[in-house]
């Protein structure tokens, strides 16, 4: 009976032992468990805190978005006002450039005149001052002098 109770009690440590070493390695395992939770949830908590600053990037990036394409859109107004306002120049250029033509053509015109007048006045006054020479010995003033002495011509005050 002893050998069976030592036999037994060797039974009962080694049985002993055994669960020793499987609650040991089920007590490691737990707190790998427990490690690994704490990693993952960190983790989480990061990724959560990325997904929130990505969330408030995004949502100030569409602001930007809408606020840009309000602003291209005044832009492309302003634009159109301006291109408009730039025809209508061109236009008045355009117009200004012919009246422009057109006075610079009459001035031409015009001068050509003043030079021929100027001629012709050149020549009436090279004619009149031959006549004046030419009476000058026919016709003598009532006073004994030349009729074209005071340089009037006759008939003329």
């Amino acid at each position: 009976i002893k050998k069976v109770l030592l036999e037994m009690e060797d039974q009962k440590n080694s049985y002993e032992q055994k669960a020793k070493e499987s609650l040991q390695k089920v007590l490691e395992e737990k707190m790998n468990a427990e490690q690994q939770l704490q990693s993952t949830q960190r983790s989480l908590a990061l990724a959560e805190q990325k997904c929130e600053e990505w969330r408030s990037q995004y949502e100030a990036l569409k602001e930007d978005w809408r606020t840009l394409g309000t602003q291209h859109r005044e832009l492309e107004s302003q634009l159109h006002v301006l291109q408009s306002k730039l025809q209508g120049a061109d236009s008045r250029d355009l117009q200004m450039n012919q009246a422009l033509r057109l006075l610079e053509n009459e001035h031409q015109e015009l001068q050509a005149k003043i030079e021929r007048l100027q001629g012709d006045r050149d020549l009436c006054s090279s004619d009149t001052q031959d006549l004046q020479e030419a009476m000058r010995p026919m016709a003598p003033d009532a006073d004994g002098g030349d009729c074209c002495s005071t340089g009037s011509v006759p008939g003329q005050q």
